[in-house]
């Protein structure tokens, strides 16, 4: 079904679909970088936004501090392991990758797909529960 051309986006889609965008660049492409900015977008736009904007906002949000807890957390793994000159250190690393930021990239691809088709997602397991939706 094609749609017609008074058909309006949800309010508040367009940031949500840049908050999805930046939660994956963060992962990707520019860590850090891309967490500052979408922490910045959070800071502007979560009080006044609609709905659907603050839901995106809140998951990527929140996903990307598990994101950063995750790696945190197989960092010390190693160090405890052994530091990483030991054999351990590839087990980790591997494992980390395979399962935990492989997870969170599939996530945010969900998440970004969402946004762009007008609807809320909520992170399995990390993910606030969106209000107002």
């Amino acid at each position: 079904m094609q749609p017609t051309d008074n058909e309006q986006p949800p309010p508040g889609q367009s940031l949500a679909v840049i908050a999805e965008a930046l939660y994956l660049v963060n992962l990707l492409l520019l860590p850090g970088i891309a967490f500052i900015a979408l922490l910045v977008l959070y800071w502007r736009h979560v009080d006044q936004s609609a709905p659907l904007a603050r839901c995106h906002l809140e998951q990527t949000l929140f996903a990307s501090l598990w994101a950063g807890v995750l790696l945190i957390l197989a960092n010390i793994a190693i160090l405890l392991l052994g530091g990483y000159d030991a054999a351990y250190t590839w087990v980790v690393l591997v494992l980390y990758f395979t399962v935990a930021h492989t997870t969170l990239v599939i996530l945010g691809t969900i998440g970004l797909a969402r946004a762009m088709a007008g609807k809320p997602f909520e992170y399995p397991l990390i993910g606030k529960k969106c209000h107002g939706l």
